[in-house]
């Protein structure tokens, strides 16, 4: 029998700046092709606006709220029964509820052109943490398909 995947998130290093395994893993998502000290460069950039334009909170306590606030409770998934497929509402497990959030965020400022990465990643950041935003709306629709198909809540096992 085949070896069944195991998580790398015991290896997972806090980050040298703020020792925190979240933003390690944000970096993680965040760089492209290996370059983690870019990455590190960006984040750490975007978290210094972050403290500007959020006076008074700290940059990885604002970094934490954003993305605790992007995080979905309910998405739908799809269930075949019969000849029919029904989408059906099921509660997220936290793992998945952090991994959507970050990619929900990167999607939104990969999105954007015509500015540097870190300024717009500060600014989704920044409207994540007031519960606006890009990211925010992508939760709101995942929300929102949950509640029209909770009819079909029954589906879930």
């Amino acid at each position: 029998m085949a070896k069944k995947f195991k998580s790398f998130e015991v290896y997972l290093e806090p980050d040298p700046k703020y020792q925190s395994k979240l933003v390690s893993k944000f970096i993680n998502c965040l760089m492209w092709e290996g370059r983690k000290t870019i990455a590190r460069g960006i984040m750490y950039t975007a978290m210094e606006a972050m403290a500007k334009k959020i006076p008074g909170v700290e940059p990885l306590e604002a970094f934490t709220k954003a993305i605790e606030t992007v995080k979905p409770q309910v998405e739908v998934r799809s269930r075949r029964v019969g000849g029919a497929t029904y989408q059906v509402p099921v509660e997220v497990a936290p793992k998945r509820q952090q991994s959507l959030a970050i990619r929900w965020v990167l999607q939104a400022v990969r999105k954007k052109k015509g500015r540097p990465i870190a300024d717009r990643l500060c600014d989704e950041l920044v409207a994540a943490f007031k519960g606006e935003g890009e990211a925010m709306t992508t939760r709101e629709n995942i929300h929102k398909m949950a509640e029209a198909n909770k009819a079909f809540a029954h589906f879930a096992w």
